[in-house]
């Protein structure tokens, strides 16, 4: 970066077109999936976005968890913007196109800064092959180490200990929540997750769980890292009411290295705009994570007001009104299938519920399906045209085991099941595209 803030256009890069970067990388590493800091942590040492981000002007925060992740960058991204600070945000998967996993000060990194940040992980790393989402993850770390900001908050990918994410020493980090997903690479039990999601504590810095009945593996992670951390309901609490909700931290809680000192209470605040019960839970985290960093990063009640009030996100009970309401919801796994159906039973239809669904082959379809069988009464089975996609017959078969008297048709994409959906529907009835990222984004695209 120059003096005046413009990044320098490396010469003779590989690709000059974002496209083409991204098409390369995907096949760049032998194996999609590979966890683990090796790679990653050789590539970085060239690139020296580690000085960068260990300025200590600079806050850094990691996310990890099951679900919420992306919730609590997002609300923590728009109260820090609100408050008046530079942020920098990394997420993952994106819904439409790449550069929305990278964003400055809430507007997406473009085409041309991307590909420059390619070039520089792609002459760093020399022999050592990264997989896509490394390879992204260290040009998002590059992007932030040039571009002059106050926070940096890192969304991990998959899991925490092995994440390339991991490989920053972050100020504070937070897990949103945990539940079995993932169980190929994290474990098939809540505490084997927890412990690989607690993989992002550091000693001496604080921490958040938001998970209402974390496993004791979180806790004995802290003890044993010396982690500062701080649970919901033991540490911090918080109450909804008619004019909208209330948080309070107790300095007398019974978390682990609880050392915050002193009683606070954040009173009067609204709703976040993301819909459902779990958001308030979320931002309830998302605010003790602020007080936490408070001495660095002062945020007044006004500014988590209107962080609350303007935040956005996709694909999270995310409603299409219209003489057939349309609900899009990312939901892949069972704890996430419980909120939609709780979201579900909270906004009531006079009419039928009818379902387009399309999922990875890699999730628990079955208990996903099952959680929701009560609240459909008709599916629309579709394929996802993507590696770890499942096609439509097999999906489809899982559904009429589960949910035997209910109309189940398969469609060879999304676009299918919705158009047929929306035609059968009548006014008052609603129709839920859910199951996957690459379901939502199929939707809201067309």
């Amino acid at each position: 970066m120059t003096a005046n803030g413009v990044f320098f256009q490396a010469l003779n890069m590989r690709f000059d077109s974002l496209n083409d970067w991204l098409a390369w990388q995907e096949d760049l590493h032998p194996v999609e999936i590979d966890l683990g800091l090796d790679r990653v942590n050789k590539a970085s040492s060239n690139l020296g976005f580690k000085e960068g981000l260990s300025d200590p002007s600079i806050t850094v925060i990691t996310v990890a968890g099951t679900n919420g992740k992306g919730s609590c960058v997002a609300m923590l991204d728009a109260i820090l913007r609100a408050a008046g600070y530079r942020v920098g945000t990394y997420t993952s998967p994106h819904l439409f196109h790449y550069n929305e996993r990278i964003h400055i000060n809430g507007v997406e990194v473009e085409d041309g800064m991307l590909c420059n940040a390619f070039e520089q992980v792609d002459q760093a790393r020399a022999d050592v092959t990264l997989s896509y989402f490394e390879f992204g993850t260290l040009a998002a770390l590059y992007i932030f180490g040039q571009s002059d900001l106050d926070v940096v908050i890192l969304e991990v990918g998959l899991g925490g200990r092995l994440d390339a994410v991991n490989i920053v020493d972050a100020d504070l980090a937070i897990i949103s929540s945990i539940d079995i997903d993932h169980t190929d690479w994290l474990g098939d039990d809540r505490e084997q997750i927890g412990k690989e999601k607690a993989g992002i504590f550091r000693a001496g810095k604080p921490a958040v769980c938001g998970d209402n009945n974390p496993p004791a593996s979180i806790l004995q992670a802290a003890e044993s890292v010396g982690t500062e951390l701080y649970t919901l309901n033991d540490d911090f609490t918080y109450t909804v009411n008619a004019d909208g909700w209330t948080w309070k931290y107790s300095s007398g809680g019974a978390g682990v290295h609880n050392k915050k000192g002193s009683d606070c209470l954040r009173s009067g605040l609204p709703l976040p705009s993301l819909r459902g019960r779990i958001q308030v839970q979320n931002a309830a985290s998302v605010v003790m994570a602020l007080e936490l960093v408070a001495d660095r990063l002062p945020v007044s009640t006004d500014a988590i007001r209107h962080g609350l009030h303007d935040v956005k996100l996709n694909g999270r009970f995310q409603v299409l009104p219209g003489k057939v309401t349309q609900i899009l919801d990312v939901a892949h796994n069972p704890e996430a299938a419980r909120i939609l159906h709780q979201n579900l039973q909270l906004h009531g239809c006079s009419g039928y519920t009818y379902a387009v669904i399309a999922m990875l082959k890699d999730k628990d379809v079955e208990s996903v399906i099952d959680v929701l069988s009560e609240d459909i009464d008709g599916w629309y089975v579709a394929g996802l045209p993507v590696n770890r996609g499942m096609d439509s017959k097999e999906l489809a078969t899982r559904v009429r085991a589960i949910c035997a008297k209910c109309s189940v048709i398969e469609f060879e994409n999304v676009e299918q099941a919705r158009s047929k959906a929306l035609q059968d529907a009548h006014d008052g009835d609603r129709l839920l595209i859910f199951g996957s990222f690459y379901t939502v984004a199929q939707a809201l695209q067309e």
